[in-house]
């Protein structure tokens, strides 16, 4: 694959900034005729697909930040001369070839293209038929800053491709793939991981929990999780699940107060068989709920004896996404954090920052939920591998 300038890829972003903003309304025209069509009953679904003024000043936004940012490709790791005299150089290089499938988003077709191309990867984008409208002429755009300057619409492409037909691409694709990100549900992340004939990196669900500790202060606490929970509940990031340590003084009388303000709020509540005795909502019969993100306004509340069971709850049912800790005591908040596995883990905070823009990455291609090669955040600096230049003088090895 063709190295670009740093120079030639900044050209192309600039352009694409012009464009984005003289095709505004345009853009947003496209997408009415995919909200005139949605059909579903998913208000989380539905919130993603909308793109208004606002959307498409974070979509420009975006790419002027990635824009600004410096180039990741070529950036030094390590340099060393060996003994033998074999200089060992190890750089920052592209992967290659990218495949994100995703689902609604239409300001994915942004983030996702800018993020990659920056690094000099190619992208393929299979996006959602409900966001069809709107990511054609976002992939026009791109196709015409790409053309003013000199280089060819193969470096930010739309798959058309039905579910069969992209089955059949993952198992043998007709071109060279070197990552998959496949960005929406379990299902659509099972398809992948299932079908795939490269490396895979998971973005994986949120079923996002919180523990509220016994020495909790309770006025923070409130205000944490009817943000997490109600800030926006179509993000991967928003809260699923509250934990509560029954030791905390006047235990009945706060979770009361709870369930007032998340009723409030609009929220549904779930509980354990435990919380049934202090409140009347639905109890929780199956184990699989706890399991499930939800993407609505609705939360799971149950109760707990320690910050050890906390955590034993949490890395049996969350996603790996985000957890967090209410809690006054600073060794309390040090052992959550170390023991919970998740991608990103809180003490007196809300879920709602684990985002690229939030905690300093800038735009990203997703939360991974993976291990390897990145957790977290998928910014630029992680859209690169690495790759070892050895420079000798007619060595060989003995």
């Amino acid at each position: 694959m063709k190295l670009l300038s740093t120079e030639n890829k900044n050209n192309v972003l600039q352009s694409m900034i012009n464009i984005l903003d003289r095709e505004r309304q345009n853009i947003i025209n496209e997408n009415q005729k995919d909200l005139d069509a949605f059909s579903q009953n998913d208000q989380a679904l539905y919130d993603r697909l909308v793109v208004n003024d606002a959307k498409v000043d974070g979509m420009i936004q975006a790419v002027k930040e990635v824009m600004e940012q410096e180039d990741p490709v070529g950036q030094m790791i390590s340099n060393l001369t060996l003994d033998s005299g074999l200089q060992v150089t190890n750089k920052t290089a592209p992967f290659g070839t990218i495949l994100i499938i995703y689902e609604s988003r239409p300001d994915v077709t942004i983030e996702a293209a800018v993020l990659a191309f920056k690094a000099n990867n190619k992208i393929l984008l299979k996006g959602g038929k409900e966001a069809i409208h709107s990511n054609l002429i976002l992939e026009k755009c791109w196709h015409e800053a790409l053309a003013e300057n000199g280089l060819d619409k193969e470096w930010i492409r739309l798959l058309h491709l039905q579910r069969e037909e992209t089955q059949e691409f993952l198992k043998n694709p007709t071109e060279k793939l070197d990552l998959i990100v496949p960005r929406g549900g379990e299902r659509l992340i099972k398809f992948v991981k299932d079908n795939a004939s490269c490396a895979v990196l998971i973005s994986g669900r949120g079923n996002n929990f919180l523990y509220v500790s016994e020495d909790a202060d309770w006025e923070k606490t409130i205000k944490v999780i009817i943000n997490a929970k109600t800030n926006k509940i179509s993000g991967c990031n928003a809260l699923d699940k509250v934990l509560i340590n029954k030791n905390i003084p006047n235990y009945e009388s706060k979770v009361k107060d709870l369930q007032q303000v998340l009723t409030a709020s609009k929220v549904s509540i779930l509980t354990d068989t435990k919380l049934a005795n202090i409140i009347q909502e639905e109890v929780i019969e199956d184990e699989a709920t706890w399991y499930e993100e939800f993407l609505a306004m609705k939360i799971a509340l149950a109760e707990v004896d320690s910050t050890t069971e906390a955590i034993q709850w949490i890395n049996k049912y969350s996603g790996g996404h985000s957890a967090a800790i209410l809690t006054e005591n600073k060794e309390q908040a040090n052992l959550f954090m170390e023991q919970v596995d998740s991608a990103a883990v809180y003490h007196n905070a809300s879920t709602r920052f684990t985002d690229g823009g939030q905690m300093g990455v800038g735009a990203e291609l997703a939360i991974s939920t993976d291990k390897l090669h990145h957790r977290g955040p998928l910014g630029l600096k992680q859209l690169v591998t690495n790759k070892y230049y050895v420079f000798g003088d007619g060595h060989i090895r003995d």
